[in-house]
C-alpha cells in the first residue's frame, strides 16, 4: 500500500483529472490486511466489491466518490456493484483497473518505427476479452499528454472517471473497460503536459462516427458481414492482368448521384441496388467513389477527411458499405476509393494539434499548412504518422475488399514549394524543393499495396512532370500503378473549346500527347474537377449551337475512348449533364426525357462496351506498339486518323473530324487490303446525329496512301468520329 502522503498526492491528482498513472492509485494493491481495492465512482452513492463470500460494501473515503475495501478473499476478476446516486438503480460491472494492459511491446515497437501496417488492430476501440471478460479496449497515441481519459455517455462525459494508462516508451495510452456495450458514443479527453490545456478529441482510429455535425465515435459492435465475392477476389489476385485489361471507371459522389424525392440520401444498400445494374448496363468496369471516409462538411466532397478508418455515417454503417462493395464485385465491377493522405482539416475535434502539439502535422506552417485549402500537411517524416497513413490504406483494402486507391493531390505532397511563394517554404536537407519524406512514404505505400494486395491498384492524381510516377519503387519510381494524364485532359479540353474554324491553328494540342503517352501508365480523366467552380459542364464547354455542342461532346467521347490509356468519366458526363455538378442535389436525370441527352447516353453505352470487348482498344494501352498514326498532319481540315492494335496484331482504324463540314471521299491509308466495316459512328441517328456515314462497309482501292500499302475513301460525318475494322 502507498504511504499516506503518496496516496493523498495521487488522490489529489485523480480528483484534479491530472493523474498520469491511474493504476498507481486505482484497482487492486497489496496491503497489510491482504488486498486493497480502490475505485473512483463520482456518480455513485454506494459501491460493493465481489469477494469469495459475496458482495461486501466498500468504504467511501472521499465524498467525490472514492471507495476502498481491504480484505483477504477477493474474487478474481472481481465485480463491482454500483448504486446510482440520482436514480438509486443498481448495476454490476468489472473494475477496469483490475485488468492488465494487452498491447504487446512488439506492436508498439513497429508502430514507433513506422512499420505497423495494421495499427488499426492495436489502436482505436476494439471488442476483446481480457482474462475471460468481454469489454472494449481503447488505445490512442498522445505522447505529449499529461493525462488521457475515455469519456462518453457511459460516464456522463466526466474526464475523471476513466483515465488511461500509458506505455511510457511509445506515447500510447491504453484502457480496457469491461462490460461496455456496443454503439456507445465516446471520445478522448486529453490534457496537455506543458500547458494543462484540455482537448476533447475523436478517436483517429475509430471505425464509425455519429452523423455530422456531431463527431463522436461509436464503440464497435459484433457485426459481421458474410462476403460473397470469393470468385472476384481470387480472380483479381491470381488472374487479372490489369496492364492489358480494359479499365473504364465511373467516378461518382455517393451523395449526389441520386436522392430520394424528399432530398435525403440513398443508403449504401440502396445505392448498390440502383447503381450496380446501371454500371453493368452502361459498360463500366470500375466505380471510383469520391471520398466516403468520414468528413464533417458536405461541401468538401469528402476531401477534408477526419475519419481515416471510418466510412461516413451519412449513408449507413460499415456493414452497409460492405454490401455495396460485395454487390459490385458479384456484378464484375471493381471499387476504387478516393483517398486523401496529402492533408487534413483544422477542425479542433480531429487530428489537428491532437495532444496540444503538432503531432500529425508540422509545427512550422512553412512545412505544415496549406494556404489554398486551409488544411494541415501530414508530417511524413514522423514514424507514427507513417504507421497511421499506411494502416489507413491497409484497412480500406482489407476490411472493405476495395480494389484500389486513387491518391489525391500527389503533386502537393511531392513539392515543398507547392503553391507557395519565395520565403513561404523550407528546402529539404539538400537545399532542394522535393519533399523527401513524402516521396519515401509514397514508395512505401505502393510497395505495401502491391505486395500485400495482388491485383489492387494505386492511381496518382499528379499534375506535374515528375518522372516515373507509375514505375516500380525498386527502379527509383514512386511505385503507383497508374497516373492521371492531366496534360491530355487539359490539352484536349482546351482544343475542344476552340471554335472549329480556329482548330487548325491548335492541331498540336491533339497530337502532342503521343510524345509522352508511354512514359507512364496513364489514365485519361474527364473528372469532377472539370465540371465545378465555374468551369461549366462538359456539354456547356463545347462551342457552337445546341446541335454542335452535342456533336462535339460525342466526338470528345469517341476520342477519349480510342486514345491509349485507361478511362475515367465523372457521373453525368455520360448523358451530357447540362449544368455544373453541385454536391447538394442529384444529377438531372430528367434530361433523359430529351432525345439528345438520351442519344448521348446510348453513345456512351455503346462506346463503353466496344472498349471493353475490342482488344485493340485496350490491350496495349501502355505500350507504343498499340498505337500508330495514319495521319496526324491534316491540320487544315482538322482531321486525325490512327490505328489501335491488340497483342495478336489485329487492329481498328479511327478517323476523327473536328469540323462541322462533312468530308466526302476522304482518303485514309490502311495497312491491309480488303473490306473495312464501320463499327461505330458518333453521328448516328441513334446518338442524336445527322446519320452521315459509310453504309456499313468500304473496300480498299489499291492506292497506297500516307505511308500505308493501301487506302480507303471514307465519308467523314461532321464533328464526328468513326471506328472501322477489317473484315475477315
Amino acid at each position: 500500500m502507498q504511504s499516506a502522503e503518496t496516496g493523498d498526492s495521487l488522490q489529489t491528482l485523480l480528483l484534479a483529472a491530472r493523474l498520469h498513472n491511474p493504476c498507481a492509485y486505482l484497482g487492486m494493491h497489496h496491503s497489510p490486511r491482504g488486498k486493497l481495492v480502490r475505485v473512483f465512482q463520482p456518480h455513485k452513492s454506494r459501491v460493493w466489491v465481489q469477494t469469495s463470500f459475496g458482495f461486501e460494501p466498500m468504504r467511501c473515503v472521499h465524498p467525490a466518490g472514492i471507495f476502498e475495501w481491504e480484505g483477504e478473499h477477493l474474487a478474481r476478476p472481481y465485480l463491482l456493484r454500483l448504486e446510482d446516486a440520482a436514480t438509486r438503480t443498481i448495476d454490476e460491472c468489472h473494475d477496469p483497473y483490475a485488468f492488465p494492459m494487452q498491447i504487446s511491446s512488439h506492436d508498439l515497437y513497429l508502430f514507433n518505427e513506422g512499420r505497423l501496417y495494421q495499427a488499426y488492430r492495436m489502436l482505436g476501440a476494439h471488442r476483446v476479452k481480457n482474462h475471460g471478460v468481454t469489454g472494449i479496449r481503447f488505445a490512442v497515441w498522445a505522447p505529449n499528454a499529461e493525462r488521457v481519459s475515455v469519456v462518453g455517455d457511459f460516464c456522463r462525459w466526466d474526464g475523471r472517471a476513466y483515465p488511461m494508462s500509458i506505455h511510457p516508451d511509445s506515447g500510447v495510452w491504453e484502457l480496457f473497460i469491461p462490460d461496455l456495450p456496443a454503439d456507445m458514443l465516446y471520445k478522448y479527453e486529453i490534457r496537455n503536459r506543458a500547458t494543462g490545456a484540455i482537448m476533447l478529441k475523436t478517436d483517429p482510429y475509430a471505425s464509425r462516427h455519429e452523423l455530422r455535425p456531431s463527431n463522436a465515435a461509436y464503440t464497435p459492435n459484433q457485426g459481421r458481414f458474410d462476403w460473397q465475392d470469393d470468385d472476384w477476389m481470387t480472380r483479381r489476385r491470381e488472374a487479372w492482368d490489369w496492364l492489358h485489361a480494359p479499365m473504364n471507371i465511373y467516378e461518382m459522389h455517393a451523395g449526389s448521384w441520386q436522392r430520394h424525392p424528399d432530398g435525403s440520401f440513398l443508403s449504401y444498400r440502396e445505392l448498390a441496388d440502383q447503381l450496380v445494374p446501371y454500371l453493368s448496363d452502361m459498360g463500366y468496369s470500375h466505380v471510383e467513389l469520391l471520398p466516403i471516409s468520414e468528413h464533417p462538411l458536405d461541401e468538401s466532397w469528402g476531401y477534408q477527411t477526419t475519419g481515416y478508418f471510418a466510412v461516413t455515417s451519412r449513408f449507413g454503417r460499415p456493414e452497409d458499405f460492405m454490401y455495396f462493395v460485395d454487390t459490385c464485385h458479384r456484378a464484375g465491377i471493381g471499387v476504387i476509393l478516393d483517398w486523401v493522405p496529402a492533408h487534413f482539416p483544422c477542425d479542433s475535434f480531429s487530428l489537428a494539434r491532437f495532444d496540444g502539439t503538432a503531432l500529425y502535422e508540422h509545427e512550422d506552417p512553412r512545412l505544415g499548412y496549406h494556404h489554398d485549402w486551409g488544411t494541415y500537411i501530414f508530417n511524413y517524416g514522423r514514424n507514427e504518422v507513417k504507421s497511421f497513413l499506411l494502416s489507413s490504406a491497409h484497412y480500406w483494402l482489407t476490411r472493405f475488399h476495395l480494389d484500389g486507391l486513387r491518391v489525391d493531390a500527389v503533386a502537393s505532397m511531392l513539392y515543398l514549394d507547392y503553391s507557395r511563394q519565395e520565403g513561404e517554404w523550407l528546402p529539404n536537407r539538400f537545399g532542394g524543393r522535393e519533399n523527401l519524406e513524402a516521396i519515401e512514404f509514397l514508395r512505401e505505400l505502393n510497395t505495401m499495396v502491391h505486395g500485400e494486395f495482388p491485383g489492387a491498384l494505386t492511381l496518382a492524381e499528379e499534375s506535374t512532370s515528375w518522372p516515373a510516377v507509375s514505375r516500380p519503387a525498386y527502379l527509383g519510381g514512386l511505385g503507383f500503378s497508374m497516373k492521371w494524364n492531366m496534360g491530355w485532359m487539359n490539352d484536349t479540353l482546351g482544343y475542344m473549346q476552340h471554335d472549329p474554324v480556329h482548330r487548325r491553328y491548335h492541331h498540336n494540342e491533339l497530337t502532342f500527347n503521343q510524345l509522352y503517352a508511354y512514359t507512364e501508365n496513364f489514365v485519361l480523366p474527364l473528372s469532377h474537377d472539370e465540371v465545378v467552380h465555374g468551369k461549366r459542364s462538359l456539354l456547356d464547354k463545347m462551342p457552337g449551337d445546341a446541335w454542335q455542342k452535342f456533336a462535339n461532346l460525342r466526338l470528345l467521347f469517341a476520342y477519349q475512348m480510342t486514345c491509349p490509356g485507361k478511362k475515367i468519366n465523372f457521373m453525368g458526363n455520360e448523358f451530357a449533364q447540362g449544368r455544373e455538378w453541385g454536391v447538394g442535389q442529384p444529377l438531372d436525370w430528367y434530361l433523359l426525357e430529351r432525345v439528345q441527352h438520351r442519344g448521348m447516353q446510348t453513345l456512351s453505352r455503346d462506346l463503353n462496351h466496344l472498349y471493353l470487348t475490342m482488344p485493340a482498344l485496350h490491350e496495349l494501352d501502355f505500350f507504343p506498339e498499340g498505337f500508330s498514326w495514319i495521319d496526324c498532319h491534316d491540320a487544315e481540315q482538322s482531321v486525325i486518323s490512327y490505328l489501335r492494335r491488340a497483342r495478336d496484331g489485329s487492329f481498328v482504324l479511327i478517323v476523327l473530324n473536328f469540323t462541322p463540314l462533312p468530308r466526302m471521299d476522304y482518303r485514309v491509308g490502311v495497312p491491309e487490303a480488303g473490306r473495312y466495316r464501320e463499327l461505330f459512328n458518333s453521328d448516328s441517328t441513334y446518338y442524336g446525329g445527322s446519320d452521315v456515314g459509310n453504309g456499313g462497309s468500304l473496300e480498299t482501292t489499291g492506292e497506297p496512301w500516307s505511308g500505308q500499302n493501301d487506302s480507303i475513301a471514307v465519308t467523314l460525318p461532321p464533328l464526328a468520329g468513326i471506328i472501322l475494322s477489317r473484315s475477315n
